[in-house]
């Protein structure tokens, strides 16, 4: 770079900025549309990374959705399970999770950290009925109360159930067991907005999980799905139920 060169591209680069502003008729200058697009540009590293993200996100959610499914199937909830969590695999949740995918935790807690909300969790949760957090509302007369748990039905708690087991699953590997999900919703439950007839029926499933496994619970679930949500509230039903499943 020699004072003659230097001096060469300034006047170059004047020029071109000049003609630039005399054809827009904008007031102030903005660079050629050439050097613009160079600052969008992504390296081959970043390239790499981008590819990387897009598989591994796209891994992720599709293993937790067949393990949600075969699950789901085993207590005869088909049509759940054929249709849980297609939201992810719309734009809107699928490029936020490639965005801040990790492996190690769900993307939408890093969006979370970064923005102060996740706007893929807000698409999500208002799409998909197995969340509690799709049941809340506020009592028509009693705006003061804030919003409440509205009281779910008994197909979309199975579902949410079998949600958890394979999210926990899916995040822990190797280091899952039967007690990963109580695990979690134990640290998170005093901030949980829910029905206490919903948290008393999810609380009841993930401890027989922790305590009898799989089958057992699964058995449990699908018997109280065949013999219907009024037997959840019999004082003597599930007593009777567990004590016949533990034999």
């Amino acid at each position: 770079w020699t004072s003659a060169g230097g001096e060469w591209y300034t006047v170059s680069y004047r020029r071109r900025v000049k003609r630039y502003r005399g054809s827009s008729g904008e007031d102030e200058p903005r660079l050629p549309a050439v050097r613009r697009a160079g600052r969008h540009r992504i390296g081959k590293r970043g390239f790499v990374m981008k590819i990387k993200n897009i598989w591994g996100h796209f891994k992720t959610i599709t293993i937790h959705k067949w393990l949600v499914m075969k699950n789901c199937f085993r207590i005869g909830l088909y049509r759940q399970g054929l249709l849980h969590d297609l939201s992810k695999y719309s734009w809107t949740e699928f490029s936020i999770g490639v965005r801040y995918y990790q492996g190690t935790r769900s993307p939408n807690a890093a969006e979370r950290e970064e923005k102060g909300y996740s706007e893929a969790w807000l698409h999500h949760k208002g799409r998909n009925r197995h969340h509690f957090e799709y049941w809340m509302d506020v009592r028509p007369g009693h705006w003061e109360e804030g919003l409440l748990g509205v009281k779910m039905p008994l197909r979309y708690v199975m579902e949410m159930m079998m949600d958890r087991i394979a999210a926990s699953k899916t995040y822990k590997g190797k280091d899952y067991t039967d007690a990963s999900p109580w695990e979690y919703y134990s640290h998170a439950k005093k901030y949980m907005v829910i029905a206490p007839e919903t948290a008393k029926l999810l609380e009841e499933l993930l401890l027989m999980l922790k305590e009898h496994g799989e089958e057992r619970t699964f058995a449990y679930m699908k018997a109280l799905l065949k013999n219907g949500e009024k037997l959840i509230v019999s004082r003597n039903y599930i007593p009777a139920l567990k004590e016949k499943l533990s034999r």
